[in-house]
C-alpha cells in the first residue's frame, strides 16, 4: 500500500523531541516529550476498556483537576499496565521529574505509555533520560519527527499531520502525531495521539470538539476488533493565535471542528494503512439507513468480520460473506432491499446477485484500496468504518509479540 505523506506537525508555541532511553533494544527511540511555552487549555479522550494502565489513570485525574497542561511525556516499548501499585508510583515519579526539569507544576504534566502489558516499567531509565530530553526539545529541525518515532511499537512508519486555516485574519494551526497498528477498534484502541493547536478556546468547548472529532475518526477505524488498556488522545491549545476565543455553536467553532476532523481523519487513516500485516485499505460505507446508529452497526459488522477480512486478503470474490455480516449486525432490515457494491461493481441488488462476471470482480479485488458501499434502502442516514484486511503476517506479528 502507498502511505500518505507525513506533514511536519509543528505548531507555534510548542516544542517536541524524542530519544532512546533504553526501554527498547537497538537504540530505538522510546521516549517522547511535547511542551507548550505557556499553560495550554487541554482535553483528553481515553480507552473504554475496564482494565487501564496507571498512565491513563494519572492523566484522567490530571485533566479533571486542571484545565491547563504544559507537557506530555510518552514512552513506548512498555505499557505500564497490570503491574500492581508500582505502575502509579512510576507515573508519579516520572511526571514529578519532568515537571522539575521543565520548571512547571506537576499537575500540568500528562503521561501515556504503550507496549507490552504486564511487564514492570523500567522507570529508572526514563528518569535518567529526563534531563537530556528536556534540554533537547525543539533544538533540531527533526525534533517533531523524533517525537513521532519515539511512540511507535509494531508500527512500520511514524504518523503525523498538520492543518492550517485563517479565520477573521488569524492563522489557526493544528498539528498532531499518532501511533497505532494493531489492537485497533472503535472506542479507541492501541493508539496514542497528541494534538496541538495555537487556537484560543475554552476548556468545555475544546473537550466537546475533541470528542466530536474522535467519534468521526479514531472511533471509526478497526484493524482487529481489540481495544487496548492504554489508548488516549490529548489536545492542547495554547492561544498563541490570539484569536477571539472559540465558543461552541459559533461560526468559529464550525471552522475549528472542520479542521480538527480533517486532521483526525487523516491520522486515523494512517493507522489503518499501517495495520499489522495489512495489504488492503478498506472503507465500508453504509447508506439508506433509518437511523445513523444502524448504518454504523452494519458498517462495523462488515469491517470486523474475520471472514470478510480474510477474503479481502486472499482477493477471493466471496461477496456472500459481506451479506452475511450485514445480517449479523442486529439491525432491522429487509435483505430483499439491500444493494452491495465493491469498487463501484454491483454485487447484489434488491435481494439477488447482480450476475457480475467473476473475472471482473477478481480484478477489482486486486486493488490495494477497496470501497464497499452498502445501501439498506430503508432511510436517509449513513455512516462508515475504515479497516484493513487480515493477513498471514498479522498472525505472525501477534503470535510472536513478546518474543
Amino acid at each position: 500500500m502507498k502511505f500518505s505523506k507525513n506533514r511536519n506537525p509543528a505548531v507555534p508555541g510548542f516544542k517536541a523531541g524524542g530519544l532512546s532511553c533504553g526501554i527498547k533494544d537497538e537504540n530505538l527511540k522510546d521516549l517522547m516529550l511535547i511542551v507548550s511555552d505557556v499553560p495550554a487549555t487541554s482535553a483528553g479522550v481515553f480507552t473504554q476498556n475496564v482494565v487501564v494502565s496507571p498512565s491513563v489513570v494519572w492523566s484522567r485525574n490530571a485533566l479533571a483537576k486542571s484545565r491547563t497542561s504544559r507537557a506530555v511525556v510518552i514512552n513506548s516499548g512498555n505499557a505500564n499496565a497490570v503491574v500492581g501499585p508500582k505502575g502509579l508510583k512510576d507515573c508519579e515519579a516520572i511526571t514529578k521529574k519532568f515537571a522539575e526539569e521543565l520548571s512547571i507544576p506537576q499537575k500540568e504534566m500528562l503521561i501515556a505509555s504503550t507496549g507490552v502489558i504486564g511487564v514492570p516499567l523500567p522507570a529508572h531509565k526514563i528518569l535518567k533520560a529526563a534531563p537530556d530530553l528536556a534540554q533537547k526539545i525543539g533544538k533540531t529541525a527533526n525534533s517533531w519527527n523524533h517525537a513521532a518515532q519515539a511512540i511507535l511499537t509494531t508500527d512500520l512508519v511514524s504518523k503525523s499531520d498538520r492543518v492550517q486555516y485563517t479565520f477573521q485574519g488569524k492563522s489557526i494551526v493544528i498539528g498532531g502525531i499518532t501511533k497505532g497498528s494493531g489492537m485497533i477498534h472503535p472506542n479507541m484502541a492501541t493508539m496514542l495521539g497528541v494534538l496541538c493547536t495555537n487556537a484560543s478556546i475554552d476548556s468545555k468547548t475544546l473537550k466537546k470538539a475533541l470528542k466530536e472529532a474522535t467519534d468521526r475518526s479514531f472511533n471509526r477505524i478497526t484493524v482487529d476488533g481489540d481495544t487496548s488498556t492504554n489508548d488516549c488522545i490529548f489536545i492542547l491549545a495554547n492561544g498563541k493565535a490570539e484569536n477571539t476565543p472559540i465558543k461552541a455553536g459559533t461560526t468559529s467553532y464550525k471552522a475549528f471542528i472542520k479542521a480538527l476532523c480533517e486532521i483526525c481523519k487523516s491520522l486515523a487513516a494512517k493507522i489503518v494503512l499501517d495495520g499489522e500485516g495489512a495489504t488492503k485499505f478498506v472503507t465500508i460505507h453504509v447508506e439508506g439507513a433509518k437511523i445513523r446508529q444502524h448504518a454504523y452497526r452494519v458498517a462495523n459488522s462488515v469491517a470486523t468480520s474475520s471472514l470478510v477480512k480474510t477474503a479481502l486478503f486472499g482477493e477471493d470474490p466471496n461477496w456472500g460473506r459481506i451479506l452475511s455480516a450485514i445480517g449479523n449486525a442486529g439491525v432491522p432490515l429487509d435483505p430483499n432491499r439491500v444493494d452491495i457494491s465493491l469498487n463501484k461493481n454491483v454485487l447484489f441488488k434488491k435481494g439477488s446477485p447482480s450476475g457480475l462476471p467473476v473475472k471482473k470482480l477478481e480484478k477489482a479485488m486486486k486493488s490495494s484500496k477497496i470501497d464497499i458501499t452498502i445501501n439498506l434502502n430503508n432511510g436517509k442516514e449513513s455512516d462508515e468504518v475504515v479497516t484493513c484486511d487480515l493477513s498471514y503476517n498479522y498472525v505472525k506479528i501477534n503470535a510472536e509479540y513478546t518474543t
